[in-house]
């Protein structure tokens, strides 16, 4: 009895660790992320690339709903962007009628290092690469 008590104690002491661990590393990743956004809205600033209204994406649709946000978009297909603050979004949603209507108020996800990361083949990439390519595009991106 006894040892399989210490056993199951030493396996829950185990995953405790390995979920610090893990919480440790995504903040990590998330600190380096949001470094890279700054440094983003630094150089695009200073080019002269204002940032405008941010609109939602609805998944599936052609339509978008407005937003509380004013920034620039990171993907073509308008999916994610970052706001002049350095803030991370993610602007896919549901439809809605209320958000048709009244917009919607978006709040910030945390930036992850590879956007995309488990998407279809292709559609991952660097945030480091996308937010060169983002600021290699300019002013007339769309």
């Amino acid at each position: 009895m006894e040892s399989e008590a210490s056993w199951r104690d030493r396996r829950r002491e185990a995953a405790a660790e390995q979920a610090a661990a893990l919480d440790r590393r995504r903040a990590q990743e998330t600190a380096s992320a949001r470094a890279l956004l700054a440094d983003f809205v630094d150089k695009v600033k200073a080019a002269g690339i204002e940032p405008q209204p941010l609109r939602a994406q609805v998944v599936g649709s052609g339509a978008s709903y407005r937003t509380n946000l004013v920034g620039w978009y990171l993907k073509r297909n308008r999916s994610l962007a970052v706001d002049a603050e350095g803030n991370f979004y993610l602007l896919g949603v549901r439809p809605s009628l209320k958000a048709r209507l009244a917009g919607l108020q978006i709040e910030p996800s945390d930036p992850p290092l590879t956007v995309g990361l488990g998407a279809r083949d292709g559609e991952s990439m660097p945030l480091k690469q996308l937010l060169h390519l983002r600021l290699e595009a300019g002013p007339d991106w769309t």
